[in-house]
């Protein structure tokens, strides 16, 4: 196992940057923001914790990005904003959540609260629930772990066709394991970060699914191509606190990468300079300051 563990220079670097205006401006906030914003770049902080790599297959090990600072970040083309008009984050839900109608909910308006506080100034809207059926996708039996699979690529061409005029991106999530090609085992999750949309399945996050306990295994080998009664009471793991938060963590994750870029979430949806956004953000914890004061 390895374990990466950034030192105070390299984070600071890379949350105030090495620009000239960045660094003037960080200079400029009080004496009681920057202890606030300091804990960031303790290595034994709360912000940024060590990360625990268990294996040369680990994202992070097997997919190389560059680095990239705050100003790097702020400055991309690439980085996809929100504006008048595309403020609202769509969530679709495909196939059953749950093993009631109540915990459906519960654990809907979990998910829209988490987005909500976390993307700061955009709107989060649930579709109506859908079934598997509606989607017209392709599906299968996993060879390996005899679960069933719904094709990724299906689903985003489902989510193009209702993504609202209105909409700053659409999200699909479902209980159901997914897989982009026949080749593949399977996939967490798709988007298309030109479309604005992406798919993602919390099935694997169930602690029973890699285990023989596993109650989504099914006896069959091959299916109909349009056998989707196959999805009819089909086993969905029950909603506990640790499902719930995995899919809450996972779901910001899959929104920021669906959005064309990991953007930061800012309180006018206008674009805004890098300088612009760290006088905003100052404001913002001045105001978090503020609460914690009364």
């Amino acid at each position: 196992m390895e374990i990466i563990r950034h030192n105070e220079e390299t984070l600071r670097t890379a949350l105030i940057s090495n620009h000239k205006d960045v660094i003037e401006q960080y200079q400029k906030f009080s004496p009681r923001v920057k202890r606030l914003l300091e804990d960031a770049f303790r290595p034994d902080g709360t912000l940024f914790k060590p990360i625990e790599l268990h294996s040369k297959s680990d994202w992070i090990l097997s997919h190389p990005e560059a680095k990239q600072d705050f100003y790097t970040f702020y400055s991309s083309p690439h980085r996809k904003a929100p504006i008048p008009g595309k403020n609202i984050i769509y969530i679709q839900t495909i196939g059953s959540f749950g093993d009631s109608e109540a915990t459906t909910e519960t654990y809907i308006l979990w998910l829209k609260e988490y987005c909500e506080a976390f993307f700061y100034g955009l709107k989060v809207k649930f579709l109506d629930p859908v079934s598997v059926s509606q989607t017209g996708c392709v599906f299968r039996i996993n060879a390996y772990s005899q679960n069933l699979q719904i094709h990724s690529g299906s689903i985003l061409k489902y989510l193009k066709k209702k993504k609202p005029k209105d909409a700053f991106c659409i999200v699909g999530i479902t209980m159901i394991d997914l897989y982009p090609e026949d080749s593949w085992n399977f996939v967490f999750g798709q988007a298309s970060l030109t479309e604005g949309m992406g798919v993602f399945s919390f099935a694997r996050y169930d602690d029973d699914f890699y285990t023989t306990n596993y109650k989504g295994r099914l006896k069959e080998k091959k299916l109909a191509p349009d056998n989707y009664s196959v999805f009819d009471g089909y086993y969905t793991p029950p909603i506990t606190s640790k499902l719930l938060l995995r899919s809450c963590k996972a779901l910001l994750k899959w929104i920021e990468e669906d959005s064309g870029s990991e953007f930061l979430v800012r309180t006018m949806l206008v674009p805004l300079k890098p300088m612009e956004a760290f006088k905003e953000w100052k404001e913002w914890l001045l105001q978090c300051l503020h609460l914690l004061e009364e």
